[in-house]
């Protein structure tokens, strides 16, 4: 994750700095054809910013998944914890049942 904000730090601030400079010159003539090793390089530069992009998205989906199984965990353990209070509500109201039985039936007993 702090990779990740590292990596858009870094782009938001190049991005700052490429639109504050001066655009290049624009000249009349046609430019000069690219050499072998400038479109190498060129292909090496996109290569490498489409597996950047890749492993981000891959993150980014990684990080989503592990949100929802920890909002699964959450849910379920307060599903649980509603449902063992239930019982103890219940177990107890049947407590005080079986009490006011015992109690009605010592005191038919005793008269």
């Amino acid at each position: 994750m702090n990779k990740l904000i590292a990596a858009f730090a870094a782009t938001l601030f190049a991005g700052a700095a490429f639109a504050q400079s001066s655009p290049a010159p624009v000249s009349a003539t046609s430019p000069a054809p690219a050499s072998k090793a400038e479109v190498k390089a060129d292909a090496k530069v996109e290569k490498a910013q489409a597996k950047a992009d890749e492993k981000i998205a891959t993150a980014k989906a990684e990080e989503k998944a592990a949100d929802a199984r920890a909002n699964v965990k959450v849910h379920k353990a307060h599903a649980k914890a509603h449902s063992k209070r239930h019982r103890k509500v219940a177990q107890a109201k049947q407590e005080s049942q079986q009490a006011k039985v015992e109690q009605v039936k010592t005191e038919t007993a005793t008269k």
